[in-house]
Protein backbone atom coordinates (compact mmCIF):
# COMPACT_ATOMS: atom_id res chain seq x y z
CA UNK A 1 0.00 0.00 0.00
CA UNK A 2 3.09 2.11 -0.08
CA UNK A 3 2.97 4.70 -2.95
CA UNK A 4 2.04 8.44 -3.16
CA UNK A 5 0.17 9.03 0.05
CA UNK A 6 -0.47 11.99 2.26
CA UNK A 7 -1.67 14.40 -0.29
CA UNK A 8 -4.58 15.07 1.44
CA UNK A 9 -2.79 16.02 4.69
CA UNK A 10 0.82 16.38 3.82
CA UNK A 11 1.80 14.18 5.92
CA UNK A 12 4.79 11.39 5.48
CA UNK A 13 2.56 8.55 5.97
CA UNK A 14 5.42 6.22 4.64
CA UNK A 15 7.97 7.45 7.00
CA UNK A 16 5.44 7.37 9.94
CA UNK A 17 4.17 3.72 8.70
CA UNK A 18 7.83 2.68 8.26
CA UNK A 19 8.89 4.16 11.77
CA UNK A 20 5.73 2.50 13.71
CA UNK A 21 6.70 -0.63 12.12
CA UNK A 22 10.39 -0.74 12.40
CA UNK A 23 9.58 -0.28 16.45
CA UNK A 24 7.47 -3.01 16.51
CA UNK A 25 9.34 -5.49 14.58
CA UNK A 26 13.33 -4.96 15.44
CA UNK A 27 12.65 -6.11 19.28
CA UNK A 28 11.73 -9.12 18.07
CA UNK A 29 13.70 -9.76 15.18
CA UNK A 30 16.90 -9.25 17.52
CA UNK A 31 15.90 -11.29 19.82
CA UNK A 32 15.30 -14.10 17.44
CA UNK A 33 18.52 -13.70 15.47
CA UNK A 34 20.07 -13.89 19.00
CA UNK A 35 18.47 -16.70 19.88
CA UNK A 36 19.25 -18.33 16.07
CA UNK A 37 22.91 -17.18 16.35
CA UNK A 38 23.35 -18.87 19.74
CA UNK A 39 21.53 -22.09 18.70
CA UNK A 40 23.51 -22.76 15.55
CA UNK A 41 27.09 -22.09 17.41
CA UNK A 42 26.23 -24.90 19.52
CA UNK A 43 25.22 -27.36 17.65
CA UNK A 44 28.28 -26.57 16.07
CA UNK A 45 30.07 -27.00 18.64
CA UNK A 46 28.58 -29.94 19.47
CA UNK A 47 29.41 -31.32 16.22
CA UNK A 48 33.10 -30.59 16.66
CA UNK A 49 32.87 -31.96 19.99
CA UNK A 50 31.53 -35.39 18.03
CA UNK A 51 33.85 -35.61 15.91
CA UNK A 52 36.77 -35.18 18.18
CA UNK A 53 35.29 -37.87 20.74
CA UNK A 54 34.32 -40.41 17.30
CA UNK A 55 38.07 -40.10 16.89
CA UNK A 56 39.38 -40.89 20.69
CA UNK A 57 36.47 -44.02 20.35
CA UNK A 58 38.48 -45.26 17.35
CA UNK A 59 41.74 -44.94 19.00
CA UNK A 60 40.14 -46.72 21.82
CA UNK A 61 38.65 -49.66 19.70
CA UNK A 62 42.41 -49.83 17.88
CA UNK A 63 44.16 -50.17 21.19
CA UNK A 64 41.40 -52.19 22.81
CA UNK A 65 42.25 -55.20 20.16
CA UNK A 66 43.92 -58.18 21.84
CA UNK A 67 44.86 -59.77 18.86
CA UNK A 68 47.36 -55.99 18.70
CA UNK A 69 49.10 -57.94 21.53
CA UNK A 70 48.76 -61.27 19.66
CA UNK A 71 50.80 -60.39 16.52
CA UNK A 72 54.02 -60.65 16.30
CA UNK A 73 56.65 -58.91 13.68
CA UNK A 74 59.45 -59.93 11.34
CA UNK A 75 62.27 -57.44 10.83
CA UNK A 76 64.76 -57.66 8.06
CA UNK A 77 67.93 -56.00 8.86
CA UNK A 78 68.33 -55.43 4.95
CA UNK A 79 64.89 -54.47 3.29
CA UNK A 80 67.05 -53.99 -0.14
CA UNK A 81 67.71 -58.05 0.01
CA UNK A 82 64.79 -59.36 1.70
CA UNK A 83 61.46 -58.40 3.63
CA UNK A 84 59.91 -60.50 6.32
CA UNK A 85 56.25 -61.24 8.10
CA UNK A 86 55.42 -63.39 10.69
CA UNK A 87 52.12 -64.37 11.82
CA UNK A 88 50.86 -64.18 15.57
CA UNK A 89 51.72 -68.23 16.46
CA UNK A 90 55.59 -67.57 14.89
CA UNK A 91 58.12 -68.13 17.29
CA UNK A 92 60.42 -65.51 18.95
CA UNK A 93 63.93 -66.00 17.32
CA UNK A 94 66.52 -64.93 15.23
CA UNK A 95 67.69 -66.04 11.74
CA UNK A 96 70.63 -65.57 9.60
CA UNK A 97 69.97 -65.29 5.66
CA UNK A 98 71.87 -64.93 2.99
CA UNK A 99 69.95 -64.65 -0.99
CA UNK A 100 72.31 -66.40 -3.49
CA UNK A 101 69.86 -66.50 -6.19
CA UNK A 102 66.51 -65.40 -7.04
CA UNK A 103 63.31 -67.24 -8.83
CA UNK A 104 62.81 -66.50 -12.43
CA UNK A 105 60.88 -67.62 -15.11
CA UNK A 106 61.26 -69.08 -18.60
CA UNK A 107 62.12 -66.89 -21.77
CA UNK A 108 61.95 -69.25 -24.88
CA UNK A 109 62.07 -68.86 -28.72
CA UNK A 110 60.98 -70.41 -31.79
CA UNK A 111 63.38 -70.50 -34.56
CA UNK A 112 64.56 -67.36 -36.76
CA UNK A 113 61.60 -66.95 -39.23
CA UNK A 114 61.15 -64.71 -42.53
CA UNK A 115 59.35 -61.24 -41.24
CA UNK A 116 56.91 -62.14 -43.55
CA UNK A 117 56.23 -65.76 -42.34
CA UNK A 118 52.22 -66.81 -42.86
CA UNK A 119 50.70 -70.21 -41.97
CA UNK A 120 50.41 -72.46 -44.32
CA UNK A 121 47.54 -74.50 -43.14
CA UNK A 122 45.42 -73.85 -39.90
CA UNK A 123 46.01 -75.74 -36.84
CA UNK A 124 46.12 -75.64 -33.38
CA UNK A 125 49.13 -74.58 -30.78
CA UNK A 126 49.75 -76.30 -27.58
CA UNK A 127 51.37 -74.07 -24.95
CA UNK A 128 52.78 -75.85 -21.44
CA UNK A 129 54.41 -74.72 -18.65
CA UNK A 130 57.32 -77.64 -17.63
CA UNK A 131 54.62 -80.70 -17.41
CA UNK A 132 51.58 -78.41 -16.54
CA UNK A 133 48.51 -79.59 -18.60
CA UNK A 134 48.33 -77.59 -22.28
CA UNK A 135 46.20 -74.84 -23.31
CA UNK A 136 45.31 -75.52 -27.14
CA UNK A 137 45.95 -72.22 -29.07
CA UNK A 138 43.85 -71.79 -32.79
CA UNK A 139 45.57 -70.37 -35.33
CA UNK A 140 43.58 -69.94 -38.75
CA UNK A 141 45.35 -70.44 -42.38
CA UNK A 142 47.21 -67.61 -43.73
CA UNK A 143 48.37 -66.03 -40.15
CA UNK A 144 50.83 -63.63 -39.85
CA UNK A 145 53.32 -63.73 -37.03
CA UNK A 146 51.55 -60.55 -35.27
CA UNK A 147 48.47 -62.76 -35.63
CA UNK A 148 49.80 -65.89 -34.24
CA UNK A 149 51.39 -63.53 -31.32
CA UNK A 150 48.11 -61.97 -30.47
CA UNK A 151 46.02 -65.46 -30.69
CA UNK A 152 48.63 -66.68 -28.30
CA UNK A 153 47.85 -63.61 -25.80
CA UNK A 154 44.04 -63.66 -25.73
CA UNK A 155 44.36 -67.23 -25.08
CA UNK A 156 47.25 -67.53 -22.22
CA UNK A 157 46.03 -63.75 -20.63
CA UNK A 158 45.81 -65.65 -17.30
CA UNK A 159 48.46 -68.06 -17.38
CA UNK A 160 51.03 -66.01 -16.37
CA UNK A 161 52.73 -66.77 -19.96
CA UNK A 162 52.90 -63.87 -22.87
CA UNK A 163 53.97 -63.99 -26.42
CA UNK A 164 56.23 -61.72 -28.11
CA UNK A 165 58.27 -61.12 -31.53
CA UNK A 166 61.99 -60.37 -31.50
CA UNK A 167 63.52 -59.08 -34.96
CA UNK A 168 67.07 -58.96 -35.97
CA UNK A 169 67.49 -55.88 -37.79
CA UNK A 170 70.54 -57.07 -39.54
CA UNK A 171 68.54 -60.06 -41.51
CA UNK A 172 65.00 -59.31 -41.32
CA UNK A 173 64.54 -62.58 -39.10
CA UNK A 174 61.93 -62.48 -36.68
CA UNK A 175 61.34 -65.27 -33.51
CA UNK A 176 57.94 -65.71 -31.42
CA UNK A 177 59.30 -65.16 -27.77
CA UNK A 178 57.68 -67.18 -24.92
CA UNK A 179 58.27 -65.50 -21.40
CA UNK A 180 57.25 -67.09 -18.33
CA UNK A 181 56.26 -65.05 -14.93
CA UNK A 182 55.93 -69.24 -13.51
CA UNK A 183 59.21 -69.28 -11.55
CA UNK A 184 61.13 -72.19 -10.39
CA UNK A 185 63.35 -75.11 -11.91
CA UNK A 186 61.45 -77.25 -14.88
CA UNK A 187 58.80 -74.86 -15.52
CA UNK A 188 60.31 -73.90 -19.16
CA UNK A 189 57.23 -72.51 -21.72
CA UNK A 190 57.22 -75.20 -24.58
CA UNK A 191 55.02 -74.93 -27.85
CA UNK A 192 53.78 -78.42 -29.95
CA UNK A 193 51.90 -77.84 -33.08
CA UNK A 194 49.96 -80.13 -35.29
CA UNK A 195 51.33 -80.68 -38.99
CA UNK A 196 52.41 -77.61 -40.94
CA UNK A 197 53.01 -75.35 -37.78
CA UNK A 198 55.90 -77.43 -36.97
CA UNK A 199 58.13 -73.57 -37.55
CA UNK A 200 56.23 -72.58 -34.31
CA UNK A 201 57.00 -75.10 -32.30
CA UNK A 202 59.62 -74.81 -29.26
CA UNK A 203 61.10 -78.00 -28.05
CA UNK A 204 63.25 -77.64 -24.56
CA UNK A 205 63.77 -81.35 -24.43
CA UNK A 206 65.85 -81.24 -26.96
CA UNK A 207 67.81 -77.42 -27.11
CA UNK A 208 69.82 -76.74 -23.84
CA UNK A 209 72.43 -74.01 -24.90
CA UNK A 210 70.47 -71.11 -25.67
CA UNK A 211 73.42 -69.09 -27.87
CA UNK A 212 74.29 -72.69 -29.21
CA UNK A 213 70.22 -72.95 -30.52
CA UNK A 214 70.14 -69.40 -31.85
CA UNK A 215 73.36 -69.12 -33.93
CA UNK A 216 71.94 -72.78 -35.57
CA UNK A 217 68.63 -70.97 -36.12
CA UNK A 218 67.00 -73.44 -33.83
CA UNK A 219 64.22 -72.88 -31.26
CA UNK A 220 65.08 -73.16 -27.64
CA UNK A 221 65.60 -71.95 -24.18
CA UNK A 222 67.23 -68.24 -23.98
CA UNK A 223 66.36 -68.19 -20.15
CA UNK A 224 65.72 -70.75 -18.02
CA UNK A 225 62.76 -70.79 -15.25
CA UNK A 226 65.01 -71.64 -12.02
CA UNK A 227 64.45 -72.11 -7.95
CA UNK A 228 65.24 -69.57 -5.31
CA UNK A 229 68.57 -70.37 -3.57
CA UNK A 230 69.26 -68.94 -0.25
CA UNK A 231 70.95 -70.34 2.90
CA UNK A 232 69.60 -69.85 6.72
CA UNK A 233 71.75 -70.44 9.32
CA UNK A 234 73.89 -71.65 7.11
CA UNK A 235 71.56 -74.37 5.59
CA UNK A 236 71.35 -74.02 1.58
CA UNK A 237 67.51 -74.22 0.59
CA UNK A 238 65.73 -73.67 -2.31
CA UNK A 239 62.07 -72.41 -3.40
CA UNK A 240 60.16 -72.32 -6.56
CA UNK A 241 59.07 -68.91 -6.00
CA UNK A 242 60.76 -65.56 -4.40
CA UNK A 243 57.94 -65.92 -1.17
CA UNK A 244 59.36 -68.18 0.87
CA UNK A 245 56.70 -69.84 3.07
CA UNK A 246 57.47 -73.00 5.53
CA UNK A 247 61.44 -72.28 6.04
CA UNK A 248 60.97 -70.50 9.04
CA UNK A 249 57.42 -71.95 10.66
CA UNK A 250 55.04 -68.92 10.16
CA UNK A 251 57.32 -66.78 8.88
CA UNK A 252 57.21 -65.40 5.12
CA UNK A 253 60.29 -64.61 3.66
CA UNK A 254 60.11 -61.89 0.60
CA UNK A 255 63.22 -62.50 -2.06
CA UNK A 256 64.22 -58.92 -3.12
CA UNK A 257 67.86 -59.09 -4.60
CA UNK A 258 71.10 -61.05 -4.19
CA UNK A 259 74.15 -60.91 -2.32
CA UNK A 260 75.85 -64.06 -1.05
CA UNK A 261 78.73 -62.10 0.42
CA UNK A 262 75.77 -60.66 2.46
CA UNK A 263 74.30 -61.76 5.71
CA UNK A 264 70.48 -60.37 6.35
CA UNK A 265 69.39 -61.01 10.27
CA UNK A 266 65.90 -61.64 10.63
CA UNK A 267 64.47 -61.12 13.64
CA UNK A 268 60.87 -62.89 14.85
CA UNK A 269 59.35 -61.11 18.20
CA UNK A 270 56.21 -59.62 19.54
CA UNK A 271 54.67 -56.98 17.46
CA UNK A 272 56.20 -54.07 19.72
CA UNK A 273 56.23 -51.67 16.79
CA UNK A 274 52.59 -51.85 16.45
CA UNK A 275 51.43 -51.49 19.55
CA UNK A 276 53.62 -48.54 20.46
CA UNK A 277 51.84 -46.71 16.99
CA UNK A 278 48.52 -47.19 18.34
CA UNK A 279 49.41 -45.78 21.89
CA UNK A 280 50.50 -42.72 20.16
CA UNK A 281 47.64 -42.67 18.28
CA UNK A 282 45.66 -42.64 21.59
CA UNK A 283 47.62 -40.65 23.20
CA UNK A 284 47.12 -37.77 20.13
CA UNK A 285 43.59 -38.55 20.19
CA UNK A 286 43.23 -37.87 23.27
CA UNK A 287 45.05 -34.25 23.31
CA UNK A 288 43.10 -33.39 20.37
CA UNK A 289 40.22 -33.99 22.63
CA UNK A 290 41.09 -31.80 25.09
CA UNK A 291 42.65 -29.15 22.85
CA UNK A 292 38.92 -29.05 21.27
CA UNK A 293 37.43 -29.07 24.42
CA UNK A 294 39.65 -26.18 25.73
CA UNK A 295 38.25 -24.21 22.53
CA UNK A 296 35.30 -24.71 23.21
CA UNK A 297 34.94 -23.72 26.59
CA UNK A 298 37.21 -21.05 25.95
CA UNK A 299 36.38 -16.99 27.56
CA UNK A 300 39.21 -14.48 25.43
CA UNK A 301 39.67 -11.33 24.62
CA UNK A 302 39.78 -9.83 21.11
CA UNK A 303 40.96 -6.56 19.90
CA UNK A 304 42.18 -3.48 21.76
CA UNK A 305 38.82 -3.02 23.27
CA UNK A 306 39.29 -6.45 25.43
CA UNK A 307 35.75 -7.40 23.67
CA UNK A 308 34.68 -11.06 25.14
CA UNK A 309 34.63 -14.10 22.79
CA UNK A 310 33.03 -17.08 24.31
CA UNK A 311 33.52 -20.93 23.38
CA UNK A 312 30.24 -22.67 21.90
CA UNK A 313 30.35 -24.66 24.96
CA UNK A 314 31.25 -22.54 27.82
CA UNK A 315 29.85 -23.60 30.86
CA UNK A 316 28.45 -26.81 29.39
CA UNK A 317 27.92 -29.63 31.75
CA UNK A 318 28.31 -32.37 29.37
CA UNK A 319 31.93 -31.30 28.63
CA UNK A 320 32.47 -31.40 32.22
CA UNK A 321 31.32 -34.80 32.67
CA UNK A 322 32.47 -36.15 29.95
CA UNK A 323 36.24 -34.76 30.80
CA UNK A 324 35.91 -36.04 34.36
CA UNK A 325 34.95 -39.58 33.61
CA UNK A 326 37.55 -39.67 31.56
CA UNK A 327 40.32 -38.05 33.71
CA UNK A 328 39.32 -40.02 36.35
CA UNK A 329 40.13 -43.30 34.45
CA UNK A 330 43.35 -41.90 33.47
CA UNK A 331 44.51 -41.94 36.83
CA UNK A 332 43.22 -45.22 38.15
CA UNK A 333 45.19 -48.01 39.56
CA UNK A 334 44.73 -51.25 37.15
CA UNK A 335 46.49 -54.37 35.62
CA UNK A 336 49.56 -56.59 36.99
CA UNK A 337 52.92 -56.83 36.95
CA UNK A 338 54.67 -53.47 36.59
CA UNK A 339 52.18 -52.39 34.41
CA UNK A 340 49.12 -50.50 36.46
CA UNK A 341 49.08 -47.33 35.33
CA UNK A 342 49.72 -44.92 32.31
CA UNK A 343 52.86 -43.42 34.77
CA UNK A 344 54.66 -47.01 34.54
CA UNK A 345 54.64 -46.65 30.29
CA UNK A 346 56.55 -43.38 30.46
CA UNK A 347 52.92 -41.66 30.07
CA UNK A 348 51.96 -38.78 31.99
CA UNK A 349 49.73 -35.41 32.12
CA UNK A 350 51.06 -32.07 31.21
CA UNK A 351 50.19 -28.70 32.57
CA UNK A 352 47.87 -27.93 29.54
CA UNK A 353 46.11 -31.25 30.77
CA UNK A 354 47.71 -33.55 27.26
CA UNK A 355 49.28 -36.50 27.77
CA UNK A 356 53.44 -36.76 26.62
CA UNK A 357 54.85 -40.12 26.48
CA UNK A 358 58.59 -40.80 27.45
CA UNK A 359 59.60 -42.98 24.47
CA UNK A 360 62.03 -44.67 26.32
CA UNK A 361 60.48 -45.55 29.37
CA UNK A 362 57.84 -46.85 26.79
CA UNK A 363 60.13 -49.04 24.89
CA UNK A 364 61.84 -50.69 28.03
CA UNK A 365 57.70 -51.43 29.33
CA UNK A 366 57.20 -53.29 26.37
CA UNK A 367 60.83 -55.35 26.32
CA UNK A 368 60.17 -56.50 29.84
CA UNK A 369 56.27 -56.11 30.26
CA UNK A 370 54.60 -56.87 26.83
CA UNK A 371 51.85 -58.93 27.83
CA UNK A 372 51.33 -57.14 31.02
CA UNK A 373 50.67 -53.82 28.73
CA UNK A 374 48.39 -55.61 26.94
CA UNK A 375 46.33 -56.93 30.24
CA UNK A 376 46.48 -52.57 30.91
CA UNK A 377 44.81 -52.02 27.32
CA UNK A 378 42.60 -54.27 26.50
CA UNK A 379 39.58 -56.44 27.55
CA UNK A 380 36.46 -55.96 29.24
CA UNK A 381 38.38 -54.41 32.53
CA UNK A 382 41.44 -52.83 29.90
CA UNK A 383 41.97 -49.06 30.35
CA UNK A 384 40.47 -48.61 26.67
CA UNK A 385 37.46 -50.54 27.44
CA UNK A 386 36.26 -48.34 30.41
CA UNK A 387 37.31 -45.24 28.80
CA UNK A 388 35.35 -45.93 25.89
CA UNK A 389 31.89 -46.26 28.56
CA UNK A 390 32.75 -43.30 30.11
CA UNK A 391 32.21 -41.52 26.45
CA UNK A 392 29.69 -43.86 24.58
CA UNK A 393 26.71 -42.71 26.49
CA UNK A 394 27.56 -39.35 25.54
CA UNK A 395 28.33 -39.95 22.21
CA UNK A 396 26.63 -42.84 20.67
CA UNK A 397 23.53 -42.83 17.97
CA UNK A 398 20.70 -41.35 20.23
CA UNK A 399 23.10 -40.75 23.12
CA UNK A 400 23.16 -37.47 24.95
CA UNK A 401 24.96 -35.06 22.63
CA UNK A 402 22.62 -36.44 19.85
CA UNK A 403 19.42 -35.81 21.70
CA UNK A 404 21.07 -32.43 22.65
CA UNK A 405 21.91 -31.78 18.71
CA UNK A 406 17.88 -32.95 17.99
CA UNK A 407 16.78 -30.40 20.59
CA UNK A 408 18.65 -27.46 19.07
CA UNK A 409 17.52 -28.42 15.58
CA UNK A 410 13.86 -27.93 17.15
CA UNK A 411 14.53 -24.97 18.25
CA UNK A 412 16.12 -23.52 14.69
CA UNK A 413 13.02 -25.08 13.68
CA UNK A 414 10.74 -23.31 15.90
CA UNK A 415 12.67 -20.11 15.37
CA UNK A 416 12.00 -20.06 11.59
CA UNK A 417 8.23 -20.27 12.50
CA UNK A 418 8.06 -17.76 14.62
CA UNK A 419 10.21 -15.40 11.73
CA UNK A 420 7.38 -16.38 9.72
CA UNK A 421 4.67 -15.72 11.89
CA UNK A 422 6.27 -12.44 12.70
CA UNK A 423 6.37 -11.58 8.87
CA UNK A 424 2.64 -12.04 8.86
CA UNK A 425 1.69 -10.15 11.59
CA UNK A 426 4.24 -7.01 10.18
CA UNK A 427 2.55 -7.35 7.10
CA UNK A 428 -1.12 -7.29 8.68
CA UNK A 429 -0.11 -4.14 10.64
CA UNK A 430 1.86 -2.43 8.02
CA UNK A 431 -1.48 -3.11 5.91
CA UNK A 432 -3.91 -1.73 8.67
CA UNK A 433 -1.76 1.39 9.57
CA UNK A 434 -1.87 2.24 6.08
CA UNK A 435 -5.62 1.58 5.62
CA UNK A 436 -6.19 3.95 8.80
CA UNK A 437 -3.73 6.96 7.47
CA UNK A 438 -5.05 6.92 4.03
CA UNK A 439 -8.31 7.53 5.26
CA UNK A 440 -7.24 9.89 7.66
CA UNK A 441 -5.68 11.71 4.59
CA UNK A 442 -8.86 11.55 2.53
CA UNK A 443 -10.63 13.04 5.68
CA UNK A 444 -8.17 16.00 6.16
CA UNK A 445 -8.77 16.74 2.35
CA UNK A 446 -12.56 16.47 2.49
CA UNK A 447 -12.30 18.67 5.93
CA UNK A 448 -9.68 21.21 3.60
CA UNK A 449 -12.23 21.35 0.93
CA UNK A 450 -15.12 21.83 3.04
CA UNK A 451 -13.77 24.49 4.96
CA UNK A 452 -12.11 26.09 1.24
CA UNK A 453 -15.98 25.91 0.16
CA UNK A 454 -17.90 27.72 3.67
CA UNK A 455 -14.96 30.62 3.28
CA UNK A 456 -16.00 31.02 -0.51
CA UNK A 457 -19.47 31.10 0.17
CA UNK A 458 -19.31 33.11 2.59
CA UNK A 459 -17.32 35.51 1.75
CA UNK A 460 -19.81 35.97 -1.37
CA UNK A 461 -23.16 36.91 0.89
CA UNK A 462 -23.91 40.38 0.46
CA UNK A 463 -22.96 42.79 3.58
CA UNK A 464 -19.38 40.59 3.97
CA UNK A 465 -16.71 42.72 3.76
CA UNK A 466 -13.86 41.35 2.28
CA UNK A 467 -10.54 42.34 4.09
CA UNK A 468 -8.17 43.83 1.43
CA UNK A 469 -4.60 43.12 0.85
CA UNK A 470 -1.72 45.87 1.24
Amino acid sequence: MAGITGIGSGMDIDGMVGALVAAEKAPKEAQLTRLETATTTKISALGTLRTALSSFQTALKDLNDIKLFENRSAKSSNTDLLTATASKTAQSGTYSVKVEQLATGSKTATKALESDFKTNVAGTLTVKVGDGEGIDVEIGEGASLTQVKDALNAALKDSGVTANLLTDPSTGETRLVMSSANTGEGKDVSISATEGLEALTIDIENTIDAEDDAAAGMSGVLERAQNAKFTIDGLALQSATNKVEGAIPDVTLDLVSTNKDKTVTVTVAQDQDGVTANIKKFVDAYNNLIKTTNSLTRVTKVGESGELSTGGLVGDSSVRSILSGIQNELISVGGSDGVRMLADLGITTQKDGTLAIDNDKLKTALEKNFDAVGGFFAGETGLMNRLNSRVDGFNQTGGILAQRVSGLEATKDDITAQREKLNLRIESMTARLYSQFNAMDTLVAQLSNTSSWLENTLSSLPGVVKKSSK
